[in-house]
């Protein structure tokens, strides 16, 4: 029979090679139906039971979650050989690896697939040597779409076959990708692969919640112990019996330890020699008497469960006798969850593992790895210090920004079009034989579910907690007025939004803090402690920012008259009614931004002429600072930009809408101009670094990197709504995607800073790294900015 594509009619028998729930074919008219530019992947695919089918079912859901608005993703699962898997619906094409003559039928199908823009092949050399050397090339060389081959294993000091097989396979694809600097480096020292063809794509790792460990060990039934362990499919190359060596000096020294061996054996390793492998560690364990010490949990563990498992582990054990390992799945996901490591020098650790995030030990030492971890164990302070850098080191290798680095990927080798002023950033690729000729690569970062847990985590019966500790609430940084005016304002949009009457708990509890804080004068003090004692900071400290951010808080709450109880509205009017006396004092310039909107929120209910007065006092003054420092290059209020800057222009645009004087709103337009002018560049923003600020004839875009605060975008997306709702500019409604993108991953370092997994904000953007800390100001920021979004769509 001729290996060719035969669409058959229902009900008859469809020849063996023909291996998917559908034939090819049929598959092949289905995908063609999309209306999305297509990205197949290459690779096993669960329920197969490997690490790379595990990590492509983790990138697809990634790419999905962040992308699904601008990719359909399908799979080709690849199989050795007739196997009764049932895929789920992602798979359309199935390639049976042994079978030469599948791989130029598979190429052929691809190349008629108008929607298939990419092809990206996960490839492990074992995949494709049973059909011959000839075969994978082959698909290689048919396929005129553009090709992404991932290599998971790279070889150093090939030998001539080996190198030219290599070059051959690079030759035939737009782009590489290795998950570690070394990988990279061997194929261009040892392969002579320009190094610009190869990206390195580190192996994605999960985003964890980081729960207590004693309650997950007391959950586990582990209470009092010291747990080590290890996971993944277990087969000898782990070399499991170094641990089991090590063990008698580690109880000598800790006996209360206990060494978990987590998951099943590799079903190749079954299919060839059962369980031999195991039998064998088990038979070691009985001989040394470690049944107390050693359990192994011989099943499939849900992410969930095994995620729990690495997290309460006080040391994980990577033993692999692989020198050439050039990277875990395992190792990695032991690093997501903050695990202090003690690990073999594979390539991969000897990357990630420095001298500040854990302890590298030979291969097949029992006793240098006994000495590691007697160490480790007996030094509490330096097991939290290599868990903290751990998490620092593997941040930016979260799934979430795996899929980002793949997007661009995929951008650049597309090729990336000069983005029109204020659009979302765009890739233009047509596609190769395309049904859509016209069609352009649109990326469009997706929404992430709203998520309120961090809010709620950081919220206590007094009010919200100022700092977090990663995620973990830092109650030692006591509250301040800040903080809880910004979570006011955030729910009650929320609550606006969603309607959920859990809201309003969290309402009162903030107004009451709000309330708290105000003196018998009628102004406020900021700083609180843990005890519910006002610190000495407040006396240090100007506290006019925090008392706009206050009276922004409570003239918000008061205009939503129409969803709130009576008593909550009365509480905010009473405290509102008694800082109005004392607002003519105010002179800083945010202050008097801050108060301005909340006067105009309060108008909006009360109409008092002595409000009014306020804010047309307050919109003088800054406009009167605006005319001194204006200049034909330099239109704004002061002759420096700092933080919080979109709040000025959005104050004058305010004062215009409760005054009508029409000078207010020419200058909130001119000044906001000016200010996107400077923070808008190449489809993304860059509000001003906190590093030296930007001062009047400073060049016009600064050239620090970093340092750049989620409020400072929340701030942006709240002006642009406010412009977009008064001059309908759909430039406004634009660049308010673009800016709130920049907590999804559109920024300097292509990372998210908003992580879905705790509903958390991290702290800041800087020059190499995020700020992992998810305090009460950036989780604020992004919930604002967030309902900002929402409202927009």
């Amino acid at each position: 029979m001729k290996n060719e594509l035969i669409a058959y009619p229902p009900r008859i028998a469809q020849p063996e090679f023909l291996t998917g729930k559908r034939s090819i074919a049929q598959q092949e008219i289905a995908a063609s139906n999309s209306s999305l530019p297509g990205i197949l992947i290459l690779t096993s695919y669960p329920p197969r039971e490997c690490g790379i089918a595990t990590y492509s079912q983790d990138l697809l859901k990634a790419l999905d979650n962040k992308f699904s608005n601008s990719f359909s993703l399908k799979v080709c699962a690849l199989e050795a050989g007739t196997n009764e898997y049932t895929y789920p619906d992602e798979v359309k094409y199935v390639l049976d690896t042994t079978d030469a003559g599948q791989y130029i039928e598979l190429a052929n199908t691809i190349n008629r697939d108008n929607s298939i823009m990419f092809v990206v092949i996960q490839h492990e050399f074992g995949f494709f040597q049973e059909a011959g050397e000839e075969a994978f090339p082959q698909f290689l060389y048919t396929l005129t779409k553009s090709a992404v081959l991932v290599f998971h294993t790279v070889l150093p000091k090939p030998d001539a076959a080996l190198k030219e097989k290599v070059s051959r396979l690079a030759a035939a694809c737009d782009a590489l990708v290795v998950m570690t600097k070394t990988s990279q480096k061997i194929l261009k020292d040892d392969y002579g692969i320009p190094t610009q063809k190869v990206e390195v794509i580190a192996h994605g790792t999960h985003l964890v919640p980081h729960l207590d460990k004693d309650a997950l060990k007391e959950k586990h039934g582990l209470t009092s112990r010291k747990v080590l362990s290890t996971f993944g499919l277990l087969r000898s190359g782990k070399s499991i019996e170094t641990t089991l060596d090590s063990l008698p000096a580690i109880i000598e020294s800790n006996p209360d330890a206990l060494f978990l061996v987590i998951g099943k054996t590799h079903p190749s390793v079954v299919k060839s020699e059962g369980e031999k492998y195991r039998d064998l560690l088990e038979a070691k364990v009985e001989a040394l008497s470690l049944q107390s010490h050693v359990k192994f949990i011989n099943r499939y563990l849900p992410l969930q469960d095994l995620l729990e498992y690495l997290q309460m582990t006080d040391i994980y054990l990577f033993t692999s006798k692989d020198r050439h390992q050039a990277v875990s799945g395992t190792f990695s996901y032991a690093m997501s969850c903050g695990c202090p490591i003690i690990s073999t020098p594979i390539p991969h650790a000897k990357e990630v593992l420095r001298q500040n995030t854990g302890i590298l030990v030979d291969f097949q030492s029992p006793q240098q790895l006994a000495d590691a971890v007697n160490r480790l164990m007996g030094d509490e302070p330096l097991r939290s210090a290599f868990s903290t850098n751990t998490l620092q080191r593997i941040a930016p290798t979260s799934w979430e920004n795996s899929a980002i680095a793949h997007a661009s990927l995929f951008q650049k080798i597309a090729g990336p079009l000069p983005s029109e002023n204020g659009s979302k950033y765009k890739t233009t690729c047509p596609f190769p034989q395309s049904a859509f000729p016209n069609q352009k690569i649109s990326l469009e970062y997706r929404m992430p579910v709203l998520n309120l847990a961090h809010v709620l985590e950081m919220t206590t019966e007094v009010g919200m907690i100022q700092f977090s500790k990663i995620n973990q609430p830092d109650l030692d940084s006591g509250y301040t007025l800040d903080d809880n005016a910004r979570a006011l304002v955030a729910l009650l949009m929320h609550y606006e939004w969603s309607g959920d009457r859990a809201d309003l708990r969290l309402i009162r509890t903030y107004l009451n803090f709000i309330e708290f804080c105000q003196q018998p004068t009628g102004d406020f003090l900021n700083y609180v402690d843990s005890e519910r004692n006002f610190t000495p900071q407040n006396n240090e400290t100007n506290l006019s920012d925090s008392n706009g951010r206050a009276i922004w808080a409570l003239g918000y709450l008061v205009s939503k008259s129409a969803i709130l109880p009576a008593d909550i509205l009365a509480k905010a009017e009473h405290v509102m009614q008694r800082v109005l006396p004392v607002m003519d004092a105010m002179h800083s310039t945010r202050s008097m931004a801050f108060s301005i909107k909340g006067l105009y929120y309060f108008n909006q209910e009360k109409q008092l002429p002595a409000v009014l007065r306020l804010i047309q006092l307050f919109g003088d003054r800054l406009l009167q600072m605006y005319r001194h420092e204006s200049e034909h290059n330099w239109k704004w209020y002061e002759d420096y930009l700092t933080y919080a800057n979109a709040i000025l222009p959005e104050a004058m645009l305010c004062a215009w809408q409760a005054t009508g004087n029409p000078v207010y709103k020419e200058t909130a337009k001119a000044s906001l101009d000016f200010l996107l002018s400077l923070t808008f560049k190449d489809g993304r923003i860059k509000v001003i670094s906190n590093i030296g600020w930007m001062h009047k004839g400073q060049e016009p875009l600064p050239l620090v990197k970093g340092a750049e605060q989620p409020i400072d975008i929340a701030y942006t997306v709240l002006a642009l709504e406010r412009f977009y709702d008064v001059f309908k500019d759909e430039a406004c409604s634009q660049k308010m995607a673009v800016a709130f993108n920049w907590f999804l991953g559109n920024n300097h370092l292509r990372q998210i800073i908003s992580t879905p997994c705790t509903g958390g904000c991290y702290d800041g953007l800087e020059e190499r790294n995020v700020n992992l800390n998810q305090g009460a100001e950036s989780t604020l920021s992004y919930l604002m900015a967030r309902m900002c979004m929402e409202n927009n769509r």
